[in-house]
């Protein structure tokens, strides 16, 4: 079984800063670009940052300049560093990885290549 474990979500003042964590796990034969979304209730799922595995980082305008994606390919982990948070980043916070994974076969091995979701991990920003 290959899934996706999140931890780091919580409550946090405005201003203040939270650390999320994902490490992916099973399976696996290789691990591509790694991601986070996030989805506030009323609206649509958006992707807040994603990280190649070379670690060449993209961020959403939102969020540039607070948020900071990281990964670690020993660990099957990625991170999300989030500083200065405000109220409008809160949301449900989902963990993304594209990942070649492998399953046996009766007469081999069976790959398959997919993008994989964590359970997704509340933040919530306020006072």
């Amino acid at each position: 079984q290959v899934q996706l474990v999140e931890s780091g979500g919580g409550w946090v003042q405005p201003g203040g800063s939270l650390n999320l964590s994902c490490v992916a796990s099973g399976t696996i034969f290789s691990i591509n670009a790694m991601g986070w979304y996030r989805q506030a209730p009323g609206k649509q799922r958006e992707l807040v940052a994603s990280i190649t595995k070379a670690g060449d980082a993209s961020y959403a305008d939102s969020v540039q300049g607070r948020f900071a994606v990281s990964r670690d390919n020993t660990k099957n982990a990625v991170y999300l560093q989030m500083n200065s948070l405000k109220p409008e980043d809160t949301a449900v916070y989902y963990c993304n990885a594209n990942m070649m994974v492998r399953k046996p076969l009766t007469g081999g091995t069976y790959y398959s290549t997919s993008d994989y979701w964590g359970q997704g991990t509340q933040v919530t920003v306020s006072r």
